[in-house]
Parts: C-alpha cells; structure tokens; sequence
C-alpha cells in the first residue's frame, strides 16, 4: 500500500474527479481501455511518459501513475519516463513532490542527478532521472507512449517501439520559474495530474 503520508493527499484528490471535464476524460479512458486490455490479457502494462526535456510533467506523472496503481492494486504496471532530449530533473519539480509527502532522496550532485522517490512502503522506490525516451533504463518495445507536452507530441511523430500512445497533455509550471506564482503552479500541476492519474487507474476493473 501507499506511504501513510501519500493517503491522505490521495483522498483529496479522488473528491476532484467531477472537476475533469468531458472532453478530458475521453482522453483518458483511451489510456483506461488500454490498461484494461492489456490486465485482462494477462500483460505487463508498461507506460513510458513522455515530454520535451523530461524534466517536470512527464516525471510527476510517471510518480502518480505508477502510485495511483500501487493504490487501486492495479497489478504488473511498470511506469517510465522519457523525452525527446535528455536534461535533469527540474529541482523545483523535486521539491513540489517532496513537499506534497513523498519521500526523495537524491543520490548523486552531477549535473543530472538521480533520485529515488519512495512512494509505497513494500515497492522498490522510483529512479528517476532525465533521458530520452529511448534510454536503455526504459523498455524499447510493448509500451505505451503518453505524451504530457505539446512540444513533445508535435515533434516526436513517432515514438519508435511503442504499441499505443495518448496525447495527456499539461500545461508546463515552467513559464512560472521565478515569479511569486512559482510554488503555487507547480503544486496545481502536481496535483492536477494526481487526479487525473487515480481517476485513470480507479477505472479499472480486475
């Protein structure tokens, strides 16, 4: 089960599912039916999230998905990130999730640290880093690409190795850097795909 200090963010958002509005939830549920589909085949579900620099929306949204999964017991979900070209995961994102209750650790002062996010007590936590999607860290075949940016999914037309792929985009906290909006835009973000990420994985039937 998910870390104590992750419940109850979790039940807060699960009360916002009514605010995803329609045209947003057929998104979604293309993303659910594929899940669905690959569960009930008896398949490893393997998502590799995807935007430009991988380093804010596609990391939060691999650390929701894979939690929200971890929360509805979802079995054999494996969740990636990726991009179209490889940076470091932003320190403002890594603070945002930090803040919000999980635990990250970094593990080394280079220039593209990695990190461990720790999200269940009994799971193996998160190593998250920035790469190209295409890194050998991520699989290379039988994944599904999700593509959180504009950016990423105009001019990445095609995600070599990848059997599905759902445009699940969000605006980027970045344009905020440095400004008082900062703190705030990067938590509505967060959270905004942590919603979006339960309902997902809440709709799925064992």
């Amino acid at each position: 089960m998910i870390n104590d200090n992750i419940k109850k963010l979790v039940n807060n958002l699960k009360m916002r599912f009514d605010d995803i509005s329609l045209e947003r939830r057929e998104v979604l549920d293309t993303a659910v039916n594929y899940i669905s589909n690959k569960i009930s085949g008896n398949q490893k579900v393997q998502l590799i999230f995807i935007c430009t620099h991988n380093s804010r929306r596609s990391h939060m949204a691999q650390i929701w998905a894979q939690t929200a999964a971890e929360y509805f017991q979802i079995p054999s979900v494996v969740c990636y990130s990726g991009g179209t070209e490889a940076t470091a995961f932003n320190p403002r994102a890594v603070k945002t999730i930090n803040d919000a209750g999980f635990k990250v650790e970094q593990l080394d002062e280079s220039e593209n640290p990695v990190y461990l996010v720790h999200y269940a007590e009994s799971k193996q936590p998160l190593k998250c880093f920035s790469k190209v999607y295409s890194d050998e860290f991520n699989p290379n075949k039988n994944f599904a690409a999700v593509m959180t940016c504009s950016h990423a999914d105009e001019n990445c037309p095609v995600v070599f190795g990848a059997e599905a792929r759902f445009p699940i985009r969000y605006d980027d906290p970045k344009e905020f850097d440095g400004t008082d909006l900062e703190e705030a835009k990067y938590n509505e973000r967060f959270e905004q795909i942590g919603v979006e990420m339960l309902y997902t994985f809440g709709k799925i039937k064992l």
